[in-house]
């Protein structure tokens, strides 16, 4: 009973914040992501100090989630948001490397395309050179991000949920650009259903490792 209600609070905070309670249910989702990860494998114990990682991601993406929602219209706070968020990736990116090793094949693909992208049609786009820069270094490291996901050495299951819980925060953050950039709207609806269920796919990928057991 303990595990699923756990496990049903992520979904929980995700629909109500959908349904537009407030920004409390949002940084609900990924508070209740780490609490559940917390309270099920035990990063304390011996052996599994790399699970921080995924908490720590979880705790800058309720930063980020703060700044980019609280921000009307102040740049600062869309920098703040974009670096809360950066270091998320980095969570995400470090956990990953602890189960297996960077695709190289497919950070090139990846880096092709989002490069080409960032520069043809982004960063022209864009009039602050310090915005400019983050959202290429924020490029970057979801590039890196998604090809050590593709990279894990694991089982499948834990593997693939990682891998489509962060290629659906890329694609989240690709259609805000989207928005934010090129003044197209059509996906918008897409944005937090994809970024709430990232998450939750990624606390269920880390569940599925096979080495721990449930606390």
């Amino acid at each position: 009973m303990r595990r699923l209600v756990l496990l049903m609070l992520p979904v929980v905070s995700a629909l109500l914040a959908l349904a537009g309670q407030g920004l409390g249910w949002k940084l609900g989702v990924p508070f209740a992501c780490a609490m559940a990860l917390v309270a099920l494998l035990d990063p304390r114990r011996e052996g599994r100090r790399a699970l921080w990682w995924v908490v720590a991601a979880f705790a800058f993406s309720m930063a980020g989630d703060y700044f980019l929602s609280s921000r009307r219209g102040r740049e600062s706070y869309f920098l703040y948001g974009i670096a809360a968020f950066w270091v998320a990736h980095l969570g995400y990116l470090a956990y990953a490397l602890t189960r297996g090793r960077v695709h190289v094949h497919a950070l090139i693909l990846l880096l092709a395309g989002y490069l080409t992208y960032h520069f043809r049609m982004v960063a022209p786009a864009i009039e602050s050179p310090v915005l400019s820069g983050a959202v290429l270094a924020y490029l970057l490291v979801s590039c890196v991000s998604m090809a050590a996901a593709i990279g894990m050495k694991t089982n499948p299951g834990e593997r693939w949920l990682y891998v489509a819980g962060v290629a659906l925060i890329l694609f989240s953050d690709t259609v805000i650009s989207f928005r934010e950039f090129l003044n197209f709207h059509r996906l918008n609806a897409l944005i937090l259903p994809a970024y709430y269920l990232a998450q939750i796919l990624i606390l269920h990928g880390v569940l599925l490792r096979r080495d721990l057991r449930y606390t």
